[in-house]
């Protein structure tokens, strides 16, 4: 399985196998003798190419459905390495007896969760786990699944377990909430690591199985509603406890022991009192090696669950101590009335095992020796014969690991299992111990046997007899396909009045010791007339033979009654409450609690507790929608894909496989009510190209008759709708091959009920694609209204911002330009003052200029005779710009020039400002202007000397500016310059 189209079928898919709505009518041809040579003539004509054989993934295309076929296509398809093969409910998985790593990796599981169409891929194991997965999800009526894993010991069952969980561990874990990614992640590894515990403490190695589950146990995976894994609990049943104290011939004890003697350190060895090379009696095959002794697995997840080194320390001790006990024997006393001794060599035996147990030595011996016996208030000491006192020991044993396994357990359950209120459903995984029958069967073999009877009777009432029964009832022409009903076994092993169980009981109540022949002659009296039991009556020892659905069982009566019984001397257990191991003094004071609140006998057998177990685990597997897997084992010993078929026809017939398969082929698996499949898919109908005249209809109202109608139109839409699907096989002249209207409910084949999901997927997905439609085009006119809105209101707050600026700029503009209107008047008033007020003087004869130098503005100065005074006014703003001028100054027009010069910067011939130094009779006139930073007013001094100006600055911007050829004034001052030049 290295690909995904590797998986995938050949054909279009399932196939109905030519059953019809009307007329589902299976002949059996073997009872008609007429008919056996054209059958024959069908199987040789189908096994005839065998090398097609092992291209049959579902049993029910084989034509014929013979035990012969059915054996062929399985043996060609192991000869290829295909283990698992669909039987139409129930997968066919054969044990390869090998590693086969690349069929179970994490990248399979995903391949098989992330498919559409998972039942298209080859048969697998993953693919029934993700078929309960999705029904889940689905949430169809039952809700809650059940995975019941079945098969002979050594089939495979425990495997197929384990594989089960680490799917859904994996599957239902893959969250990406952040939030309870942690969560998800520590639940998972504590189910998982759950399993190595169990299987270290309730597995061991027999001559079926290097594996055994020596116990039953049904987890519970527990999902919310997002279908997260969010805890499991486990229930057991029925450990094999006398495992601990006596194993079969060539047989182990459980793995736990031989983990420890294997994988312990020194220090370990020192601390359990097992040196080097010390045998034990309860570990028998202790050289055999099997892939099961792994002890650092078990204390690693021993650790994930939450167990210290401290307790783990008290759990081994308790576990060592049991092996010292095994080594303890005792001697026969030639005094009666004195008890046993113990040999010599167990006396070390003895003192170790009370010191790992925590119990005084010496009060340890005198339980295993003595027994108290009441008589009224007074108690009398017994002395126990050689047989009892050995009893007492295994009893101490078996009673010491029972406890220990039911402890952790419950330790389990506390580490993993979820509070009530945050699952809602759950996904079973029951495994229990396969059929068996060895040379010596007794009680343990008989309630193994007894709880596969009740797990093949579920099947055949579920889906053989029920699913027939249905057929009938509903309306459809049906043939009842024969089948092997194990009611009968039932009713002698657990029947009422009179069955084993209740005469086991009644044994047990008497207060003696059994007879084996005398229970053998009660049942020979009251069980005659089931033809289910029989008896050797030349063997000499008592046993009595029961007819199981897997063959008949020879068990031995000896001891059977007692083992009923399972009687705990009070002694023993006073013993273990006042023990120093703190585990061991809370193991056995809450079990005293617990049998206080018990009443009455038949809660105290073992039949009466396992028969009690596995009637609640009947009740949970009837709430559920089973799934069956049905492991086979192609060999008894275990050898890697070597197939025998007298093996595995034995196990075909033992539980029904080939009447599965008529039933599947001619049938329907999928069985819905009226009212949920309107529900589910009636949109097929209301979103169909096709028009329907369906209405509205009160599903919860009794009107069945329009119910029925209604789902009669939705089906003919159905039918029409697959005459046009190209990818379908279709047959016109049956339209409903694959389905059928009952009475009450629609019958449905599985690849039909595929199509349905299919097609409704495809509305749901079209729907929700025009709700993200309608959804985008809302949000996107709503942006686009907020868009505009958005570009109104800035428009709006901008031109706002605009017109308050502008009104800011107009009213600071006013403002200016008063201000200097004002300036300009005050300017001019004071000019004209000054103007005013100035005396009139008579010119000298001035000589005419050069009329050149006129036209150029020059000034020719002439000598000044006499002081005289200058006034004059700012024509810094005239003449800023003006051309550059050459002054020739006279005496005659000195007021002017000296008014001129006080007002301009004259650049020099050098291109540099100087001062202008002007000759006299008296001495010489010199002006100095400092105009580039400062503004001329005014000369109001007579020049005495050199001439003072007075002056002060220029409320013009450009009134101090020198005037520049390279410099340019733009604006208002060029404007004022053009008026005034």
């Amino acid at each position: 399985m290295s690909s995904a189209e590797e998986r995938r079928n050949a054909g279009a898919g399932h196939r109905n196998g030519g059953g019809a709505v009307k007329g589902f009518v299976h002949k059996d041809c073997s009872r008609h003798p007429s008919l056996n040579d054209s059958l024959e003539g069908e199987i040789q004509a189908f096994l005839t190419d065998e090398d097609q054989l092992h291209t049959y993934d579902d049993l029910t295309k084989v034509n014929p459905v013979t035990p012969k076929t059915v054996l062929k296509c399985l043996r060609a398809r192991y000869r290829v390495k295909v283990f698992y093969t669909n039987a139409g409910c129930t997968l066919v998985a054969l044990n390869p007896f090998q590693p086969i790593p690349d069929l179970y990796s994490l990248d399979v599981m995903k391949e098989y969760h992330s498919a559409s169409q998972p039942q298209e891929f080859k048969p697998h194991i993953f693919i029934v786990a993700e078929e309960a997965y999705r029904n889940v999800q689905g949430q169809l009526e039952p809700v809650n699944q059940s995975l019941v894993v079945s098969g002979e010991s050594g089939a495979g069952k425990t495997w197929t377990s384990r594989c089960l969980m680490k799917y859904y561990a994996t599957v239902a874990a893959s969250s990406s909430v952040v939030k309870s990614q942690n969560t998800v992640e520590r639940i998972e590894r504590r189910v998982l690591d759950s399993n190595p515990i169990m299987e270290a403490f309730g597995n061991a190695c027999t001559l079926r199985n290097n594996n055994s589950s020596r116990f039953g146990k049904y987890i519970q995976l527990q999902l919310d509603r997002c279908q997260l894994l969010v805890g499991a609990s486990v229930q057991t049943y029925l450990l094999e406890k006398t495992r601990v104290a006596c194993q079969p011939a060539n047989e182990r004890n459980f793995h736990i022991f031989y983990q420890m003697m294997k994988g312990a350190t020194d220090e370990q060895r020192k601390e359990w009192k097992m040196p080097d090379g010390q045998r034990f009696v309860w570990l028998p095959k202790a050289e055999k090696i099997v892939e099961e002794d792994c002890f650092n697995e078990t204390v690693e997840a021993m650790v994930h669950l939450g167990i210290n080194k401290e307790r783990q320390r008290q759990i081994f001790g308790i576990l060592a101590g049991l092996l010292q006990l095994g080594n303890v024997n005792f001697s026969s006393s030639t005094d009666e009335s004195q008890p046993c001794d113990i040999e010599e060599q167990s006396q070390d035996f003895l003192q170790r095992a009370a010191e790992l147990l925590c119990v005084p030595a010496e009060e340890l011996q005198m339980c295993l020796r003595v027994r108290t016996l009441k008589a009224g208030k007074q108690s009398v000491l017994k002395p126990c014969s050689q047989a009892e006192c050995s009893m007492r020991r295994d009893c101490l044993a078996k009673v010491t690991y029972a406890h220990l396994f039911e402890w952790l357990v419950t330790l389990i359950n506390n580490s993993i299992c979820a509070d009530k209120s945050t699952w809602c459903n759950f996904i079973g995984v029951l495994d229990v111990y396969g059929f068996e029958c060895f040379q010596v069967n007794n009680l343990e073999q008989l309630c193994i046997n007894y709880a596969n009877e009740k797990l093949q009777q579920h099947f055949v009432a579920h889906y053989l007899r029920a699913q027939q029964e249905e057929y009938v009832s509903e309306g459809l022409q049906w043939s009842f396909v024969k089948y092997q009903d194990n009611q009968s076994c039932l009713d002698l092993i657990e029947g009422s009045p009179v069955s084993v169980f209740s005469l086991l009981n009644e044994a047990s109540r008497l207060n003696r010791t059994s007879d084996a022949k005398t229970f053998r002659v009660r049942l020979e009296k009251e069980l005659s007339d089931n033809v289910n039991i029989s008896w050797d009556k030349f063997s000499e020892v008592p046993h009595f033979t029961v007819a199981h659905y897997a063959g008949k069982v020879d068990y031995q009566i000896q001891g059977m009654v007692d083992k009923n019984k399972d009687p705990v001397p009070p002694e023993l257990v006073g013993l273990l409450q006042k023990s120093g191991n703190s585990l061991l003094q809370q193991m056995f004071t809450d079990d005293e609690t617990e049998n206080l609140t018990k009443k009455g006998l038949s809660n105290v057998t073992v039949v009466s507790k396992f028969k009690n177990s596995l009637e609640s685990l009947m009740k949970i597997l009837h709430s559920t929608t089973p799934h069956y897997t049905r492991c086979i084992k192609p060999n008894p010993d275990c050898k890697p894909l070597t197939f025998q078929k007298e093996e595995v026809v034995m196990q075909l017939e033992a539980c029904g496989i080939v009447e599965t398969i008529h039933i599947s082929a001619a049938g329907f698996p999928i069985r819905i009510p009226f009212n949920s499949f309107i529900q589910r898919y009636g949109l097929i109908a209301k979103y169909s190209r096709f028009p329907s005249e369906s209405c509205c209809i009160d599903l919860d109202a009794d009107n069945s008759d329009m119910i029925h109608q209604e789902v009669e139109k939705l089906l003919r839409v159905v039918s029409q709708l697959q005459a046009l699907d190209p990818s379908l096989c279709f047959d016109s002249e049956k339209p409903y091959s694959w389905v059928h209207c009952g009475r009450t409910k629609v019958f449905l084949t599985q690849y039909m009920l595929d199509w349905l999901e299919g097609q409704r997927k495809k509305i749901l997905s079209l729907c929700a694609f025009s709700i993200q439609c309608c959804w985008l085009r809302y949000q996107r006119r709503r942006r686009h209204a907020c868009r505009t809105s958005a570009t109104l209101i800035q428009a709006a707050v901008r031109s706002w911002l605009v017109r308050r600026q502008v009104q800011r700029w107009n009213r600071a503009a006013a403002v200016i330009q008063n201000t200097w209107r004002k300036w300009r008047d005050m300017l001019t008033a004071l000019a004209e003052a000054e103007l005013d007020d100035a005396e009139d003087f008579v010119e000298e004869d001035v000589p005419t200029l050069n009329p050149v130098i006129s036209q150029r503005g020059s000034v020719q100065l002439s000598t000044i005779q006499e002081p005289v005074i200058v006034r004059g006014w700012p024509m810094g703003l005239a003449l800023a710009s003006a051309p550059s001028i050459t002054l020739s100054m006279t005496a005659t027009g000195f007021q002017k020039m000296i008014s001129l010069m006080a007002s301009l910067n004259l650049p020099s011939k050098r291109g540099e400002y100087a001062s202008l130094n002007l000759p006299s009779k008296r001495g010489e006139y010199k002006v100095e202007t400092n105009q580039y930073t400062q503004g001329l007013a005014s000369i109001r001094a007579q020049p005495k000397g050199s001439v003072k100006l007075h002056f002060r600055r220029s409320p013009l911007l450009y009134a101090d500016r020198p005037p520049d050829l390279k410099c340019d004034v733009t604006g208002f001052n060029e404007i004022l310059l053009e008026k005034t030049l």
